[in-house]
């Protein structure tokens, strides 16, 4: 096994550890310890379960354990396969010191973690990522919950994990398509508030592309260093979180009309990037020239920018209208002022949303 990296998310009430290195999925005595009751479930999804849940389950040998596998797939986060996950623990008769295992991408942790914070009104929870969208995203940070009809993520909870484990051995498991959604919310990192961060990735972006482990591994801890410490700052995103929704606004809207299955979230994220950096050209804050560097880099790693063919873009403004950051009726866009430089953009005007949406 090769060395692995640790660093903190320190919050005021406490802390909790990410892991990230090769093997650590079977490393059983380093994350066992997170766990402090005698009931476990192990949430994954019938892509996952195959191939890593054998060696969760044997890692909790003398606990009452108990798995759950769900449907792979975005539009399966839903409050009804939720509902499932609580059925299962009621089943375990799982205790208020009982832990929930989410075994997956980011679909699995968001809903696993959500029913964990609804469970006896909150049980502990590890995540165990398995793409790399969710090993320097989704989980790190708390955010937990399922979409709508309406909308992604509408229904929710912030509950933070007892620790992340990042078995960066998963990722060579990971479909190609799977891969460069993830290297989307990398980019992001560089894109919102460490330039220098930026120009690595653009100097690293081939040996990112082919996966080298190395390379691989320094963007992962650098992704989770940066979330980590905005999370430990601002919990609730009651302010400076909410600069790592930077393309989200638009992104959300994009996997909202797709129907949660015609674009990977990192792939939403790319083209809701690209759009908020030209719309932050347009409205005079940034300069042209840093959303093309943006939409070179993503290219170079493999990711689409354009919008899909037949996009809506009246449809795709009252989409944005849901979107969480929103406040009294206005929509709150994270735009920027270049690349390392996002901020949040108030009351911005409903045409030129539509003339950006409609260049594309």
């Amino acid at each position: 096994m090769s060395a692995v990296r640790r660093l903190d998310v320190a919050l005021d009430a406490r802390s909790y550890p990410i892991w990230i290195g090769r093997g650590l999925l079977r490393d059983a005595a380093r994350w066992r310890a997170a766990i402090r009751g005698r009931h476990v479930l192990v949430v994954s999804n019938a892509t996952v379960a195959p191939l890593y849940l054998d060696t969760v389950l044997a890692g909790l040998d003398g606990l009452q354990a108990a798995s759950l596998v769900l449907p792979d797939g975005e539009q399966y986060k839903t409050l009804e396969h939720c509902g499932e996950v609580l059925e299962a623990l009621a089943a375990l008769k799982a205790n208020r010191d009982a832990c929930v295992i989410a075994l997956g991408g980011g679909v699995v942790g968001d809903l696993a973690g959500f029913a964990a914070s609804c469970w006896m009104r909150g049980v502990d929870f590890l995540q165990m990522p398995t793409t790399l969208l969710a090993q320097v995203d989704s989980s790190v940070g708390g955010k937990t919950g399922v979409n709508l009809p309406a909308g992604k993520n509408l229904v929710g909870a912030f509950h933070q994990p007892r620790a992340v484990v990042v078995d960066t051995d998963t990722l060579a498991s990971l479909p190609a398509r799977e891969y460069r959604s993830g290297l989307a919310e990398v980019v992001k990192y560089g894109a919102i508030g460490d330039a220098a961060f930026f120009a690595w990735l653009e100097r690293e972006a081939d040996a990112l592309a082919a996966r080298d482990d190395e390379a691989v591994a320094e963007a992962i801890e650098r992704s989770c260093r940066h979330k980590a410490g905005v999370v430990a700052r601002d919990e609730r995103e009651d302010g400076e979180r909410a600069l790592l929704n930077f393309g989200h606004t638009f992104g959300h809207a994009l996997e909202t009309a797709g129907g949660y299955g015609r674009l990977l979230h990192g792939e939403a994220v790319a083209i809701g990037m690209v759009l908020a950096a030209a719309l932050s050209a347009d409205l005079g804050l940034a300069a042209a020239a840093d959303a093309e560097r943006l939409q070179r880099l993503l290219g170079r790693l493999g990711l689409s920018t354009a919008l899909p063919d037949g996009s809506d873009a009246q449809a795709l403004l009252q989409l944005m209208y849901l979107d969480k950051k929103n406040l009294s009726g206005q929509l709150r866009l994270i735009l920027w002022r270049g690349i390392g430089a996002a901020e949040i953009v108030a009351a911005v005007a409903d045409a030129a949303i539509l003339q950006r949406l409609r260049r594309g």
